[in-house]
């Protein structure tokens, strides 16, 4: 499996409340994250994810480009917690050792109301 497919099938089933089936199958044992919210071990981000799907149970997800460089892989996309809720554009950057996600950094902004720039954020 390519490295951009399992970023993006990691993501997909985090986003829907199957955290740790994504764990096991796509993160290394030392996996760790950068995500300034949660300690930087997997199991905290886990949890956090587990509780984001059950607080959301109505969120969308959805990728809009994956971009691959040896053993690095980002993906930009886009989501929304509740039909309420602003669009919020997203960037995960993977780093892989052996074909398994060994370190994750992501970023999140929400989508202004009002958009000065005509071509948007996707």
């Amino acid at each position: 499996m390519q490295l951009k497919q399992i970023a993006v099938d990691f993501l997909k089933l985090s986003a829907f409340g199957k955290s740790r089936e994504a764990f096991e199958l796509y993160a290394a044992n030392q996996f760790k994250h950068h995500n300034v919210f949660f300690p930087g071990d997997a199991h905290s981000l886990v949890i956090a994810m587990e509780e984001n799907a059950v607080k959301f149970p109505d969120k969308t997800f959805e990728v809009q480009r994956v971009l691959e460089d040896k053993d690095l892989v980002a993906v930009h996309s886009r989501a929304q917690l509740n039909v309420s809720a602003p669009e919020i554009a997203l960037i995960h950057i993977f780093r892989f050792e052996n074909n398994k996600i060994a370190e994750l950094w992501d970023f999140g902004q929400a989508v202004p109301s009002d958009i000065v720039n005509e071509n948007g954020m996707f």
